[in-house]
């Protein structure tokens, strides 16, 4: 890939960390802000690192995520060291051997194309996914109805249950306790649509 200025991989990096903290990058005002730079310079680094193929575009004002060429570019990683087993039920000797390494998407069986986004809110703790849980998302622009799917609104990401009728998209919350209400959203009011369906779910146990 063709190499970044100083400048360009400042806000690259920017971008990275906010996108590996909470799935979105933050506003052209915000990186302005932190890098020391005018908007219509963040605006023009943002756009060049698309046409580069470091970012890939979503939609919205904020939907980016890292590209597969960025991806494949990195060094390989060894992954997590398999140091042996351990029993749920009586216990064993958990042998400090490292038997291997294994990736994430090797693990739970990931396409190439998939990728994480963390969770903020409580609205879907009845379908196990929590505040700061990490969904794994298959890139997709449509959903069956019932699916568990990311949807870019505006220039907002939301996890939701999504129902698609005739002329808007309903986003079913899933916590009873809570009480939240299901978003009906009119395709002619919003900029509306699904970027991909959930496949999966990460927890760190605190």
């Amino acid at each position: 890939m063709e190499p970044l200025t100083e400048k360009q991989q400042q806000i690259f990096n920017l971008i990275k960390a906010a996108l590996a903290a909470d799935g979105r990058r933050p506003s052209q005002r915000e990186i302005a802000r932190q890098a020391g730079l005018a908007q219509n310079s963040v605006y023009q680094i943002i756009r060049y690192l698309k046409q580069k193929g470091y970012l890939v575009d979503l939609g919205g004002h904020r939907g980016v995520r890292l590209s597969a060429e960025y991806l494949d570019s990195l060094p390989p990683k060894r992954g997590i060291p398999i140091v042996g087993q351990v029993a749920a039920g009586q216990p064993v000797l958990a042998q400090q051997n490292i038997e291997g390494y294994v990736e994430i998407k090797d693990l739970l069986g990931l396409s190439d194309d998939v990728f994480l986004l963390r969770v903020r809110g409580d609205s879907m703790t009845d379908e196990g996914i929590m505040d700061g849980d990490y969904v794994a998302v298959k890139p997709a622009s449509t959903a069956q109805n019932g699916r568990i799917a990311v949807v870019l609104l505006d220039d907002e990401a939301t996890v939701k249950k999504v129902y698609v009728q005739k002329n808007r998209i309903a986003l079913e919350p899933a916590n009873r306790a809570a009480g939240y209400k299901t978003q009906y959203v009119k395709r002619t009011d919003k900029d509306i649509r699904i970027i991909g369906n959930v496949i999966g779910c990460l927890r760190k146990l605190k």
